[in-house]
Formats: structure tokens, C-alpha cells, sequence
């Protein structure tokens, strides 16, 4: 049967010769992994250049329950990136968020506030004119909410610290990873500060590597086998 949904690609691997092993995260259907034949041929139906990670499609797909492998009747770009594909900052942060979407989203049951996140953030990235390089760190912290580990954002006076396991403010220092209050009111900030205002926060250099490592020591802490995260790396010396 013939379903059309949206999508967020995630992974594209190549299978034999001209084809590929494409994961999407769907709105319909959650993720789901297609074997797309032929994506290399000079009139594919479906090219490879249109499965490139996070890029927004459109798709008309045949979907069976609890089928390994599914099949594409039609997919296209939509709506299109327009600054992206094209600016170093973007592209790397996109890039970035890619590695742990894919490495930190499990669930195969469809979340559509999940799915609508993604790609709204997505589509306000690419839209903004100039590339926000706070952008990640307030993604990360609001996709949090959609993980089921969203960040408390209200301390008592007495608090001294945020307990990066238990995700709140707490008054002695834990034995686990924590951070101090200082830190702990740029993730409350981010968090709750919209896309549009998120530049308002001023945040060093030093200070955005610091947030971002305790970021990914959250996400570790609270994700089940998460693998290590690498492109953070390559991240930091374009933001630097």
C-alpha cells in the first residue's frame, strides 16, 4: 500500500553498485530504512545528490509493518535548502547535529512532534540570514524535551550546582558529572530563549567548546549506548 509522508534524512550508505541503503526519520512511520536502486545512473528517478543528512523530503513510500528493508515510489526535495549546502558555519553545524540525531533518536514508532522540531528548526536555519552560532547548543538542549530529559530551569537560592544525571539543581556536589550554577544558567537560557532571540545570549568562544562538552556528557548520560559523538571536533575549529 502507498503511504505519502514527509521526511529527514538521516544516513544514505551505499549497496552494491548503484544503489543505496537510505535511513529516514518519517513523520508517519518514524524511522525506517529504504533500498533505493539505480541512484547513481545519469536519469535516476531518485538521485543521490537529493539524500544528502538532514536535507527535507517529500515521499510517496510503500510501507509494510515491520518490514526490514522498505521501498520508495517517489521522493523528492522539499522544500529545498537555499543557504546550507552553501555556507561553512551551516553546513557543519547541520553536519554535527546529523551525527547525533542519528547516533541518539531510537524509537521506530512515529513522534510527529518530534518530526516537526527537526524540521522547523531546520527550515528556520537555513532561512536566517546570517548563521547562529548558538544554534546547536539550543537545539541540543530543546530536543531534550522531546528525549524525555529536558533540563530544569528553576534553582532555589540554596542550590548550588546542576546534576547533569538527575537534570536539576541540587544543594551538595554530586559524585556524578555535574556543572556549576553559572554554567548551569547558559543551558536554562538556551533552553528556553527561541530561535529568534538566541544571539541575545553572548557566550565566548571558550565558553560555547565548555557548554557543548557538558551538552554531549548530557546526552550520555541519558541516551542508552550512545557512541561517542566525533564531529564535534571539526565543529569547534570552524566556529573558533
Amino acid at each position: 500500500m502507498l503511504h505519502k509522508t514527509q521526511g529527514i534524512i538521516l544516513k544514505t550508505t551505499l549497496y552494491a553498485e548503484t544503489s543505496v541503503v537510505v535511513q529516514i526519520l518519517t513523520r508517519k512511520f518514524g524511522i525506517q530504512t529504504y533500498l533505493i536502486n539505480g541512484v547513481k545512473k545519469p536519469k535516476a528517478k531518485i538521485h543521490i545528490n537529493t539524500l544528502q543528512a538532514l536535507h527535507l523530503v517529500e515521499m510517496i513510500v510503500y510501507h509494510k509493518e515491520n518490514g526490514n528493508l522498505q521501498r520508495i515510489s517517489e521522493l523528492r526535495p522539499f522544500p529545498i535548502f537555499t543557504t546550507i549546502p552553501y555556507d561553512i558555519v551551516k553546513s557543519t553545524i547541520v553536519m554535527f547535529l546529523n551525527e547525533v540525531l542519528y547516533k541518539s533518536i531510537r524509537q521506530q514508532d512515529a513522534d510527529e512532534n518530534l518530526f516537526d522540531f527537526i524540521h522547523h528548526s531546520l527550515c528556520w536555519f537555513d532561512a536566517v540570514k546570517e548563521p547562529s552560532v548558538n544554534f546547536h547548543l539550543a537545539f541540543l538542549l530543546k530536543l531534550t524535551k522531546f528525549f524525555g530529559f529536558a533540563p530544569q530551569t528553576v534553582c532555589l537560592p540554596q542550590h548550588c550546582f546542576f546534576d547533569l544525571l538527575e537534570g536539576d539543581y541540587v544543594v551538595a556536589q554530586p559524585i556524578h558529572p555535574f556543572i556549576s550554577l553559572e554554567e548551569s544558567e547558559y543551558f536554562a537560557k538556551l533552553f528556553s530563549t527561541p530561535f529568534e532571540h538566541i544571539d541575545e545570549i553572548k557566550i565566548s568562544n571558550g565558553n560555547r567548546r565548555a557548554i557543548l562538552n557538558n551538552i554531549l556528557i548530557y546526552y550520555k548520560l541519558h541516551v542508552n549506548d550512545l557512541v561517542e559523538i566525533k564531529s564535534h571536533t571539526v565543529l569547534e575549529a570552524v566556529l573558533s
